[in-house]
């Protein structure tokens, strides 16, 4: 029933977890990917094999999405390659830890250039094709954090709070003819948060506090990105979509 057939997709940090989920699950729809990665040029080519198995084209742009100059060069390869872009996902993040009173600055500064700064640069670049082509979608991913907080982590809270603001600015800035909408995941099995949940102690005691008992997977992450690409989600505009469990219950 969901079909992305022939849509191009612009998805950030595309080579592992969610995004990675993501760019397959959209590829099954029927659409083109094209994805950025930092260094993993493996992981990478894993997941264009994986798009071009569904039959549909797969990119892959090497480089930092905290530098402006990188996220211009993503958005116009895609026009250069496609004549488009249908939807941005801005995925990429980092999550690291950080006491307020010992953070370093330079922690701070990659967190805010990476999981905020870069999605500003990608939304400005796609904003600008998206409104030639009077159509778009832009998906970005905030956390539960950004609801929160998170102790140890308030730098990564601060940027997933700000997200959530964006969407919302977004939305109201760019409506009709760009939809702006939010997914916000709880905890996810992927690469980021591989340590604690290694650890029985912690993992015990995170899935306490979801009530269905269990992190989520990255392809329970994808489908509702999927879903709000979708045409089932036109009358969808600044939505904060939460998938976590039921671990916060935010309106």
């Amino acid at each position: 029933m969901i079909s992305l057939q022939d849509q191009v997709i612009v998805i950030t940090g595309g080579s592992r977890g969610s995004g990675k989920a993501a760019a397959i699950l959209m590829a099954r729809a029927g659409a083109d990917i094209v994805f950025d990665f930092r260094r993993d040029e493996s992981a990478a080519e894993e997941v264009l094999v994986a798009i071009r198995q569904t039959g549909r084209r797969g990119i892959a742009v090497k480089g930092n999405i905290a530098e402006d100059a990188h996220c211009k060069e993503l958005i116009d390869r895609t026009v250069r390659e496609f004549g488009r872009i249908d939807v941005l996902v801005n995925n990429a993040g980092i999550w690291t830890y950080g006491p307020i009173d010992e953070m370093p600055e330079d922690v701070w500064r990659e967190t805010i250039d990476v999981n905020l700064s870069g999605l500003v640069y990608c939304t400005r670049y796609a904003v600008r094709q998206m409104k030639k082509q009077r159509s778009g979608r832009i998906i970005n991913l905030s956390s539960t954090a950004g609801q929160r907080g998170e102790a140890f982590h308030s730098h990564y809270a601060a940027t997933k709070g700000a997200i959530i603001s964006l969407t919302k600015s977004w939305a109201a800035e760019l409506a009709p003819d760009i939809l702006v909408n939010c997914v916000a995941p709880g905890w996810v099995d992927t690469d980021m948060s591989a340590d604690p949940l290694a650890n029985q102690e912690e993992y015990k005691q995170i899935v306490a506090l979801i009530p269905l008992r269990r992190v989520a997977t990255a392809e329970e992450i994808a489908g509702p990105i999927l879903f709000l690409a979708s045409n089932l989600a036109t009358f969808i505009n600044g939505e904060i979509l939460n998938v976590n469990g039921g671990s916060v219950l935010a309106g």
